[in-house]
């Protein structure tokens, strides 16, 4: 996840930074308010910490601005107003959740990751695709009920798209949200990440298309759900439009170009049979 801090003061900035990271978590720092709704403005984050009292342009006109820009990003203020008053125009200019300092960094975590759930419309603490099953605060994972260990980067790559199981990632958003802004961008490193996690939880087989299926020459998304369809058919996903003419399909072809939603293998695309 990638997470900016909009924060004036440097030390609880760096102490954010360093506790979050060690979560595993990509971090980015505003020190003003200005700055910090430029950055939420041009660059993709999965949630925001938000201090009130910024100098340039407080806390709150930083969250009315992104919400009147139509930008949906989950903001946790981080205050030291502890005032049921503050809480209420916190929450009523747009902020999605309302912690006051001191606090317990594990409290901001829980409520970080809870946000971002939200955000993507899980209720739970356990992601659940098919035999997947991702537990988020153990970060634990199990593939029919059988554990399977996974590196931090490899975690993190499958929370993110278990989080969006149905939406074609590219590797452009991956990278954006999974490491800094000083990632060399034309690295391979998604793709052996993702073989990697193909191959851990079985994805590879023939008959188990797993978590992420590529989408080739673009993007990944998360695998048919339903383990043992045979191999070939077509998922049990709702399926895509035909790569020719934009129609929904109900088959694979075999001739149609090598497309942009192939859920299988090089070569095959979905096709209406046009």
């Amino acid at each position: 996840m990638r997470i900016l801090i909009v924060e004036d003061d440097p030390t609880l900035a760096n102490q954010l930074r360093g506790h979050l990271e060690q979560e595993g978590l990509v971090v980015e720092h505003a020190s003003d308010g200005r700055e910090g709704l430029y950055m939420a403005q041009e660059l993709p984050y999965d949630a925001a910490i938000v201090d009130l009292g910024l100098p340039e342009l407080d806390g709150l006109g930083l969250i009315k601005a992104l919400r009147e820009g139509e930008n949906r990003v989950p903001v946790l203020i981080l205050t030291a107003r502890d005032g049921w008053q503050d809480k209420v125009l916190g929450l009523e200019a747009g902020a999605d959740d309302y912690l006051t300092k001191p606090f317990h960094f594990e409290e901001l975590v829980a409520r970080l990751r809870a946000l971002v759930r939200r955000a993507s419309g899980h209720a739970s603490a356990v992601l659940r695709h098919g035999p997947l099953e991702l537990d988020t605060t153990a970060k634990d994972l199990r593939v029919g009920g059988t554990r399977v260990t996974l590196t931090a980067y490899e975690y993190n790559l499958l929370e993110y798209m278990m989080l969006h199981p149905s939406k074609v990632i590219s590797k452009t958003e991956l990278t954006e949200h999974l490491y800094a802004q000083d990632f060399e961008r034309d690295s391979n490193v998604i793709e052996v990440f993702v073989g990697r996690l193909r191959r851990n939880t079985g994805s590879w087989r023939r008959k188990a298309r797993g978590p992420c299926s590529p989408a080739w020459g673009l993007a990944f998304r998360a695998g048919c759900a339903n383990p043992t369809r045979p191999f070939g058919a077509a998922c049990c996903w709702p399926p895509p439009p035909c790569s020719c003419c934009s129609s929904p399909s109900r088959a694979l072809c075999s001739t149609a170009p090598s497309g942009r939603v192939s859920m299988t293998r090089p070569g095959l695309s979905y096709a209406c049979g046009c």
